[in-house]
């Protein structure tokens, strides 16, 4: 089994480009906290490199940006090349499958989730409280 998902900032602007056949691709990289802090207290990241085909390449370019916040879910690959210098290249990334904004569009604050309140215009100032012998259950 390869499955990867991770959530992340990206830490640059995403790049498009098309394959000699006219397919689109996006290429970003997120930095992904680690899940425990070091000795000295601090959290280290990992810059994980992904690529995005297609439509959702187009989305991404469109939409993210560097610092924007992402999930991706993916599978990892690894390959190599010779490099101009004649030395054997490898890479590791992640082919992205699906890419969620977690960021608005201006990249300030996580996207808002859709809650019933939220989808129906009501705050919580517009709640009243209700008796038990009231409910329907």
């Amino acid at each position: 089994m390869n499955k990867v998902i991770l959530i992340g900032n990206l830490t640059r602007d995403p790049e498009l480009a098309t394959t000699t056949s006219g397919i689109n691709y996006c290429r970003f990289s997120l930095a992904v906290q680690r899940r425990f802090a070091t000795s000295s207290g601090e959290r280290e990241a990992d810059f994980i490199n992904v690529i995005v085909w297609r439509g959702q390449a187009d989305n991404c370019h469109k939409y993210l940006k560097k610092g924007s916040k992402a999930g991706v879910v993916g599978t990892l690959q690894s390959r190599s090349y010779d490099a101009q210098d004649g030395t054997k290249r490898y890479v590791t990334e992640v082919v992205a499958e699906e890419v969620e904004f977690l960021s608005n569009r201006s990249g300030d604050a996580p996207a808002s989730q859709d809650t019933p309140a939220a989808a129906s215009g009501a705050g919580s100032s517009d709640l009243q409280p209700i008796e038990d012998d009231d409910l329907p259950f």
